[in-house]
Parts: C-alpha cells; structure tokens; sequence
C-alpha cells in the first residue's frame, strides 16, 4: 500500500510539472506565433529598422545602394571603351542605361515598392482568415487553436495525465509548438533580412552578369512571404473540421496539422523554391559543411 502511495505521488508529480509546462506554452506561445506567422507591412515601422534601410538617398543602405549604382555605370563605360579595342562584344549603351535608369529610380523607391509587395500578401492572408470566421464563426489564429486542442483533446476537468493517450497527443502538440516558434521566428528574421537587400536586388538586374542574383532574391523573398497563406489555408482546414465528437482520427488530424504547419516552408520549397527556415534540417546542413 506504502508503495503504491509513492508511485501515484510520483505520477502526480509528473503530471503536475508537464501540466504547468504546457499551460506555460499555451498562454504564451501560441500569441507570439500569430505575429511570427503572418507577418506585414508593420514589420518595417520601426524608428531602427528605417534608418537602417535609410530615409533618403543620402544616408543607411540606400547611400551605399546609390555608391554600386555609380560603380556599375563607370564599370561599364571603361568596359564599353575597352571593347573599341578589343572588338569584344557588349550590351548596347542605350538599353544599358534605360535600365540602370529604372533599376535606379526603382532601388530609391524600393522601400515603398516592399511596403507595397508585403500588403498585397497580408491582404491574401487576411481574406483567407476572414473567410473562416465568417463560416466557422470562430477567429482563424493560433491563440484559437489552442482553446479548440485544449477543449477536445488534453484536459478533462483540470485532469491532465501524460501517461495517458490525449496526454501523449498534448505532450507532441506542444514539442511542435515549440519547433513551430524557432521555425517562424527564423522566418521573420529572414524577411527582414531580404528587405535590407533589396535595393542591391533590384540594382544587380541592370546588368545580365549580375541579374541572376535579383531573380534568386525575388524568388526566396516570395517564397518566404508565400508560406503564411499556407499556414493560412491549413487552420482553415483545421477550423473547417467537426470535434464535437472527440473522435480518435480527429485528434490524429490534429497532430497532421500541426505537422503541416511545421513542413508548410518544405512545401513551399519544393513547389517554387526558397530559403529553407526549418531549424532542424539548417543544424544538420551546418554539421555537414563542418565535416
């Protein structure tokens, strides 16, 4: 009897200390992944970040974008005078110059052109979304899904058990949640990080031995900002889903979504490439390079 006492308290102990994890991560994380998640044009508001990028030509990246605009034209114009006399072939001067023109006027405005290209995503994100509350009558956000999980799956009465089947199925989704934030969280830095290149993107298009370099950019940038109308469309999918009945496939559905939010960037990848943002397969590619 003695026993059986100290291995109840052990268990009790055990789901305790799980229990006040995962509440943890339930009220703190799930907010934070909705603004990782979908992402807009706020994510260049702040006083830092503009005067990084800079608010003229005069000053931040744009001073040094205008200084490779001036390199190229006279990188150019000693290439065009070598190739008097060395009858090598080279762009017209005319077609070079209506382009540096446009790729110049386009790099000075490429903060506004960002802003722009970030709200027409957001805006897709958004409609997504409102189309699920308007159906379901439910707000489409992670903060939602987890009242949802948490209502169908884990707890009963305050009783959590991770020894137990929904116990083991909460204990996965919240490990997920975690890859989840470190995946996002990587996503948001690698947007800004494509928002400073910018203007050296669309500058290097100018010149065909360097446009290679604007049309990788355009194409990972895309791809990064394409990702949160997945996630978009799988909690659709999710929220479109009956769990009134706590059917054992629906909390197996459960575990596939959150799977697909994870894999949304492999998804993305492999349909029209990209930068990869999971943390997992970026740690095995560094152990790689190492060897």
């Amino acid at each position: 009897m003695e026993q059986s006492n100290i291995t109840q308290t052990i268990i009790d102990t055990i789901n305790s200390i799980f229990d006040t994890l995962f509440q943890s991560i339930d009220s703190n994380l799930y907010s934070v992944l909705d603004s990782l998640a979908f992402v807009d044009n706020s994510i260049m508001d702040g006083k830092n970040f503009i005067n990084i990028f800079g608010t003229s030509t005069t000053n931040g990246i744009l001073l040094i974008a205008n200084s490779f605009l001036l390199a190229i034209l006279l990188y150019f114009s000693i290439r065009y005078l070598l190739s008097h006399f060395t009858y090598s072939q080279i762009e017209r001067p005319q077609s070079f110059l209506i382009k540096l023109v446009l790729c110049g006027l386009c790099m000075n405005f490429s903060f506004f052109l960002i802003d722009d290209f970030l709200s027409i995503f957001s805006f897709f994100t958004s409609a997504i979304c409102d189309l699920g509350s308007h159906l379901f009558g439910k707000t489409i956000s992670f903060s939602e899904l987890i009242s949802v999980i948490n209502s169908n799956i884990s707890v009963v009465n305050n009783e959590f058990n991770v020894f137990s089947l929904d116990g083991l199925i909460k204990s996965i989704m919240s490990v997920s949640l975690l890859n989840l934030v470190f995946s996002y969280s990587l996503r948001y830095v690698m947007i800004q990080v494509f928002i400073f290149l910018a203007p050296f993107a669309i500058l290097s298009a100018s010149l065909s031995s360097t446009s290679w370099f604007f049309t990788s950019w355009i194409k990972n940038f895309f791809s990064l900002l394409f990702i949160q109308i997945i996630i978009a469309i799988i909690l659709l999918i999710l929220f479109s889903m009956d769990y009134s009945s706590s059917d054992l496939l629906i909390k197996i559905i459960y575990i596939g979504g959150v799977y697909a939010l994870i894999k949304a960037n492999s998804f993305v990848r492999e349909f029209i490439g990209g930068v990869s943002t999971v943390v997992s397969q970026s740690v095995n590619y560094l152990s790689g390079f190492k060897k």
